[in-house]
């Protein structure tokens, strides 16, 4: 899962940023309105945490550049501006949350995982993401592969879980950078890293009999198949 993290207070930005990593989010940061601008028009995000007020611009005006676009990134509000104006506004705007500052982290943490929970294309009923034989439970980062549990690391599950969601569509390898390691990628010469983790997890599913495999597509990038 990733987020956008917009905000021009660097204490509380790196505070924010650090939990969400603890919590495994790949973290994401705007320090002002054009940034942030560039980061929503390039990229998508599962959720964007947005100030009001920032440098060069407004976040409600941010926001409203977001759904011109026609992105469907959530969004909540982060806002010392705890005006009953602001949070109509935002909401009409298409923000699916406001929350005034100061706030506890374990609120934060809360209602991210609802924002992304209620706008998944998976129903709550449907929790599990299930592709052939393998089962992947998105709440609780576990894979089962024929009812038997099998253990990834974090990238190695953010990997399937991102294949996962779009079963046969070929993915790209820039848009699988982007997602899965964030702004860390940029500072890669190359993607070689991308094919040394699909070669590590296809291995762990291959021995547990998975009965999904990775297809290369050269030069592009990659479907599960």
């Amino acid at each position: 899962m990733k987020i956008l993290i917009v905000e021009d207070e660097q204490d509380l930005r790196d505070v924010m940023t650090s939990f969400l990593e603890r919590e495994l989010y790949v973290v994401e940061v705007a320090t002002d309105y054009e940034s942030g601008l560039a980061k929503i028009a390039s990229y998508s995000y599962d959720c964007i945490l947005l100030d009001v007020m920032l440098p060069g611009g407004s976040g409600m005006k941010l926001l409203r550049k977001l759904r011109e676009l026609n992105k469907g990134d959530s969004v909540i509000i982060v806002s010392a501006k705890d005006s009953v104006e602001d949070k109509v506004q935002g909401l009409e705007l298409g923000a699916d949350d406001y929350l005034a500052k100061p706030f506890h982290l374990s609120e934060l943490l809360a209602r991210i995982k609802t924002i992304i929970r209620r706008n998944s294309r998976h129903s709550v009923q449907d929790a599990a993401l299930v592709f052939k034989n393998v089962r992947l439970y998105p709440e609780d980062r576990k894979l089962l592969v024929n009812e038997t549990e099998v253990f990834l690391n974090r990238k190695e599950y953010d990997l399937l879980y991102y294949f996962m969601i779009r079963p046969e569509k070929l993915v790209p390898k820039t848009s699988l950078a982007e997602a899965v390691w964030g702004d860390d990628a940029d500072q890669s010469d190359s993607l070689d890293f991308i094919y040394s983790q699909i070669k590590n997890l296809r291995k762990k599913l291959k021995d547990s009999q998975a009965a999904i495999d990775f297809q290369a597509v050269y030069g592009v990038g990659y479907k599960l198949i």
